[in-house]
């Protein structure tokens, strides 16, 4: 009779796994620096199980290992491997660490499939690529940038209205009901908004106002991944080429709208140019951090997570425009808007052939055969994952900007 031993992990952990697997081999990773698939293997206790469920996040932080020790979740995806190199000792005063010491004691398993995602065929790289080549419905056409305000329509150092509402001009007073001169407080010399960040919650595609990738194009891969089977237009990076060029306005909509309407993004043009006369042909694609894959791709524009001050200015001095986003808020929005879906589809089928394949083996206590019994599958995205860095607007200030010329 198989009574309960730490040297195994849960069939559903096991499910899990197989299904990740099967979904994006391992074998498509870059090997060279990624450190992708099982990183945390936690025992099984059958009498203090876990739910049949995974959380899907960009980032393990001490929040999100929270937030799966709370809901009880069996195993925690992690796009991003928080182990990266060897570790010589695990302990509590690093926090990454920490959070996979608590991670384990709750019997819960952490698994990573980073670049594996990003080079299969309909993975991270293709769901850009399907932001940029999507469609907004009218007035597309008509999209522009916005004038900096007048210096007269700026708001009073006197005001300072909440940061999540609108700014207003100030109304001009009768003399004798004008405040009489006050010295100014630093803190109402400028009001910002709260930091803001993308929402990543799922989306109804038949609500959804982005048509993907309806804009007619070619797409190639930009660093091929070969002898996976099944696999076959694998890889790293998607150039894309535009039957007719399209506004840089529009694609700076496009992409606004398929990454969650985040209220700004970085944007790079040459010196001397316009925005709203640039037109775009071609668009190099990648996700994260993404000179190891774009660098030397001739396109129009770059889109990415990030580029460094020097590979970006090294690409407008080449006439190319960049888009940036923010290292990760280039990959989460794949996982509210495709993984979660795919994994569920895949994982359901899965957990239902290895619950068969235990039961019909050896005898099992109990315990064991309420665990193999439970049909259920969840999957679900974290709601504490976010990227380090929110968008602060500077809503009132004397100090007007620079247009983007």
């Amino acid at each position: 009779m198989s009574t309960y031993t730490t040297d195994k992990a849960s069939p559903f952990t096991r499910a899990v796994i197989s299904s990740m697997r099967k979904l994006y081999p391992e074998a498509l990773a870059d090997k060279s620096f990624d450190n992708t698939g099982l990183l945390l293997e936690a025992p099984f206790d059958p009498i203090r199980r876990q739910m049949n469920s995974v959380l899907l996040t960009i980032d393990l932080t001490k929040r999100v290992a929270d937030e799966a020790i709370e809901r009880k979740d069996c195993v925690v995806v992690a796009y991003h491997p928080i182990i990266f190199r060897g570790l010589k000792s695990l302990t509590l005063a690093d926090s990454q660490q920490q959070s996979l010491l608590r991670l384990a004691l709750e019997g819960i398993s952490v698994y990573s499939p980073h670049t594996a995602v990003d080079a299969a065929p309909g993975g991270l790289a293709d769901w850009l690529a399907d932001i940029v080549t999507g469609h907004l419905p009218t007035p597309e056409p008509a999209t522009h940038t916005a004038h900096p305000p007048r210096r007269e329509e700026s708001i009073p150092e006197e005001t300072e209205p909440d940061g999540d509402s609108e700014a207003k001009p100030p109304t001009e007073q009768p003399a004798e009901e004008k405040r009489k001169p006050q010295r100014p407080r630093p803190s109402m010399q400028r009001t910002y908004s709260k930091p803001m960040y993308p929402s990543h919650k799922p989306v109804d595609a038949s609500k959804t106002d982005l048509d993907p990738s309806s804009v007619d194009h070619t797409r190639s891969v930009i660093s091929p991944v070969e002898g996976v089977e099944g696999f076959e237009g694998a890889g790293m990076g998607r150039l894309i080429t535009f039957n007719e060029p399209q506004p840089l306005t529009h694609l700076v909509e496009r992409i606004a709208h398929g990454v969650g309407s985040p209220r700004g993004f970085p944007l790079a043009i040459p010196q001397g140019k316009q925005v709203e006369d640039i037109q775009i042909r071609s668009v190099g694609v990648s996700a994260g951090s993404g000179h190891s894959v774009l660098s030397g791709v001739e396109a129009d524009l770059l889109f990415t997570g990030e580029l460094s001050h020097h590979e970006a200015l090294a690409a407008t001095e080449k006439g190319q425009c960049v888009i940036t986003l923010f290292h990760s808020n280039s990959e989460r929005g794949y996982l509210s808007s495709v993984l979660r879906e795919k994994l569920a589809t895949v994982l359901k089928k899965e957990w239902e052939r290895i619950r068969m394949e235990v039961a019909e083996g050896e005898e099992l206590t109990p315990e064991w055969e309420d665990a193999v019994k439970d049909e259920e599958v969840l999957v679900e995205c974290s709601q504490e994952d976010r990227d380090p860095f929110g968008m602060v607007i500077l809503e009132s200030s004397k100090q007007e900007g620079k247009p983007l010329s």
